[in-house]
């Protein structure tokens, strides 16, 4: 199942993706689970799954104004130098244990949506990655457990502002612009990818192919990234680990290939569909 969140008569709400349309489970499960993440806070999938089976599309999917995936979750963490050749392109050294750091909501867009260079900065660079999405929350969750917790995946372009982010030794800065983040274009629920490390992931810049990998080439996998950031502070359903981009990123290329106004960014990955977002500025 694909589930989606939108606006709608500047409302927000989420649905289920049917053919070329979406059954609105927002508008059938009102107060019970108004949100997506409500949803997944609820144990509500099978329920959603059954009747957006049972339903005919309520919209159709284009013209939809899409928004992130879980436009408000709790807590949105990041893994950076995931892959050993974006470390490697980067120069830095090989962590022990991974390099987490935060978004927030805030700095997120739906598929569809503009990615926004900020005006304080043209060094805006792309950064295609596999998005985790929890649906059973948890503390200290063990690896083998951990792909129970799990609700589905999405695709996130977690674009960068690099000269901000080399402002100190914290990526933060550069990594939370306003609107800088693409977070889409549905998540794909864990039922229909058993292993999230067979996955092809790929991302284009006015479809020139700029990253292309496996996420079975992580250095720290989904299952040990869940432990990790569990023993840290509870996982919530709705959260979003955000795994990690491979080599291939703008700022290391010669000349840096920056995102500017007019460029069409995606993030592709097997299984779950594109991610598609233009660039303006701010």
């Amino acid at each position: 199942m694909k589930l989606l969140s939108f606006l709608l008569d500047g409302q927000p709400s989420y649905g289920a993706l049917r053919g070329d349309g979406v059954v609105n489970l927002g508008r059938r499960l009102g107060a019970r689970a108004p949100t997506l993440r409500a949803l997944l806070a609820a144990d509500g999938l099978a329920e959603a799954a059954r009747i957006a089976a049972g339903s005919e599309p309520d919209h159709a999917l284009d013209g939809l104004h899409l928004l992130p995936v879980v436009p408000d979750p709790d807590k949105i963490i990041c893994v950076g130098l995931n892959y050993r050749d974006h470390v490697a392109e980067t120069g830095r050294t090989l962590t022990e244990k991974p390099a987490l750091f935060a978004r927030f909501a805030g700095s997120q867009v739906g598929h569809g949506q503009p990615l926004v260079r900020p005006r304080a900065s043209t060094d805006f660079d792309y950064e295609g990655e596999l998005a985790v999405i929890i649906g059973t929350g948890g503390r200290h969750v063990s690896e083998a457990d951990a792909l129970k917790h799990v609700a589905g995946y999405s695709c996130y372009n977690e674009g960068s502002v690099r000269d901000w982010q080399r402002h100190t030794s914290q990526f933060l800065a550069g990594k939370t612009f306003a609107g800088t983040g693409g977070f889409g274009p549905w998540m794909v629920t864990a039922d229909e990818i058993p292993d999230p490390a067979a996955l092809t992931l790929e991302t284009r810049l006015n479809g020139q192919v700029v990253q292309h990998t496996s996420t079975g080439l992580m250095i720290t996998a989904v299952p040990a990234l869940i432990a990790y950031i569990s023993t840290i502070l509870p996982l919530l359903p709705g959260d979003v680990i955000v795994s990690g981009t491979p080599g291939g990123v703008g700022m290391k290329r010669t000349p840096p290939l920056w995102m500017k106004p007019g460029d069409v960014a995606e993030v592709e990955i097997s299984g779950i569909g594109i991610l598609r977002n233009t660039v303006i500025d701010e």
